[in-house]
């Protein structure tokens, strides 16, 4: 294994782009804070002159801070499709109740001797507001404004899976990658902007009143100016736009080896796996890094691209299991085993297309599949132990999962419990290892790179020869973790670049080569 490189050497080496992610961060938490103010801000002070609608404007503003920031994020990519804009108005959306409410309070707050006093000396409703209620309130309004930009500095770095750039960048690749100082990278500089912007903001909230109307007029430039760090121009754009994961950036079997075999320097998209492909479809990118054998490539009619310089070891899918737990129940081994070379690439590419594409749940794929296999029995419902069988995120991983919890539970007097759809390798590894999971459906080609990370002397030996591949993981797995690799399932889900058919055909790129050569020109 490779020495893992520290810290501060990580961030040393990626400085460049932390420093862009940093400021696309904070352009990003300020504009939809700054939306925020500018609506926000009236809705306040509306509520308080007619305070018959205070409870229905609170109210919804408060209901859609409750609403789960990664579904909220997903309903606006059908609306505004991916990149800055469904981010930004999500962030505006949290940023409303704090600013809203603390506009109403704060007002509301002013002494009621003050008002009437000013209303005395003959001042308009229009001068008593900028003169005495808001000068007065700002404190308050202030506070509204300081939690609004530390919930969206952490609620921005979701913003990385629909491809609008930002720290998740980091923490995301880093989940994906096993990769702690990637993890850190984007969570310690996140943590550090929120601590900057809510000191600075609690300087001016603490100025003594003589200069209240000096903040009136001088936040919002600040505001404006924190905003426009969205815009500032980085490197040059390719000819092309691409979009990889968080996982495919950092891997020497993804973005590293287009770079260093290829020389393939693109500057692409850090986007989700679930919008992928319907953002290659619709055309807001040209490149995709997706896997062989997604259903939604047949879907939306994508290409992939030969791996000439074979930088995609193989990725044969088999279920991975503590050995303590196929000690423990000695029956288990065989009921998974009852998958193992029956399902090749075509037959899981139909399966994905099922659940990707036509919406049939797992379950349903899963068990029809069973079914025709004549591998289907009905649940024994026995109670001789628990196991705890997980999932990554990805169409296949649902799909196997299922598969294997209904012939544990068709098989054996096993019961089954699922943990499906975790974020990534580092969270169902860590997992398996940790005792929380006792079994979930790898990739050879993931535990080579990703988990063992086995050294370039190794893996140029190995990594063209399926078998080699499979035997090297499962023996260093068993020496170092006690996990045992049963036997394939059959099928290879390599990672693959992609492209729109119609692209391909018009630019004439049929191998990564050609799409590199093209892209020198």
């Amino acid at each position: 294994m490779e020495p893992q490189i520290g810290f501060f050497t990580f961030i040393h080496q990626e400085s460049g782009k932390l420093l862009q992610q940093t400021i696309t961060h904070t352009g990003l938490t300020f504009i939809s804070v700054l939306l925020a103010i500018a609506i926000g801000l009236p809705l306040g002070i509306l509520i308080t002159r007619r305070q018959s609608l205070a409870g229905m404007v609170l109210g919804i503003a408060g209901v859609l801070q409750t609403i789960p920031s990664i579904a909220l994020l997903g309903f606006m990519i059908p609306l505004l499709g991916i990149g800055a804009k469904p981010a930004i108005v999500a962030l505006f959306l949290y940023a409303l109740l704090p600013i809203i409410r603390n506009t109403y309070t704060g007002i509301l707050g002013v002494d009621s001797a003050i008002t009437e006093a000013a209303t005395g000396m003959g001042m308009s409703s229009r001068q008593l507001l900028y003169k005495v209620q808001l000068p007065l309130a700002m404190p308050v309004i202030l506070a509204g404004i300081r939690t609004a930009t530390v919930i969206n500095v952490g609620v921005a770095t979701l913003a990385a899976y629909i491809a609008a750039g930002g720290l998740g960048e980091f923490i995301f690749g880093g989940i994906a990658l096993n990769n702690s100082n990637m993890i850190l990278a984007g969570a310690i500089p996140a943590a550090l902007l929120a601590i900057l912007f809510d000191w600075l903001i609690s300087l001016l909230q603490h100025m003594k009143s003589p200069r209240s109307r000096w903040r009136l007029y001088v936040f919002p430039a600040i505001i404006l100016l924190l905003s426009s760090f969205y815009l500032l121009p980085f490197e040059g754009r390719s000819k092309l736009k691409a979009g990889f994961t968080p996982e495919f950036m950092g891997r020497r079997d993804g973005n590293i080896g287009l770079r260093s075999v290829y020389g393939i320097h693109l500057q692409p998209l850090v986007i989700s796996d679930m919008i992928m492909y319907k953002a290659a479809a619709q055309k807001t990118v040209d490149i995709i890094s997706g896997s062989s054998t997604d259903g939604r490539a047949k879907a939306y009619d994508l290409v992939v691209l030969e791996d000439d310089k074979h930088i995609f070891p193989p990725y044969y899918a088999a279920p991975i299991v503590r050995e303590e737990t196929l000690s423990q129940f000695p029956e288990l081994a065989p009921a998974l085993n009852l998958l193992a070379g029956t399902i090749n690439d075509s037959i899981m590419t139909a399966l994905n297309y099922q659940v990707d594409y036509l919406k049939f749940s797992p379950e349903k794929v899963a068990a029809d599949f069973l079914q025709q296999q004549g591998l289907l029995l009905p649940a024994r419902n026995g109670n001789k132990g628990t196991i705890r069988i997980g999932s990554k995120i990805f169409g296949d991983g649902y799909i196997l999962a299922n598969m294997y919890k209904m012939l544990i539970e068709g098989h054996t007097d096993l019961a089954v419990s699922t943990k499906l759809g975790l974020g990534g390798t580092k969270i169902c590894f860590d997992a398996l290892n940790n005792n929380q999971l006792d079994l979930y459906p790898e990739y050879s080609g993931t535990g080579l790179l990703a988990i063992l990370q086995a050294p370039r002397s190794v893996t140029d030996t190995i990594i063209a020869d399926k078998n080699k591949v499979y035997d090297y993981v499962s023996r260093e797995f068993e020496s170092r973790y006690h996990i045992k690799w049963l036997p394939p399932i059959g099928f290879n889900n390599t990672y693959a670049l992609m492209m729109r058919r119609e692209q391909t055909t018009k630019l004439h790129i049929r191998s990564i080569s050609d799409l590199a050569r093209y892209l020198e020109k």
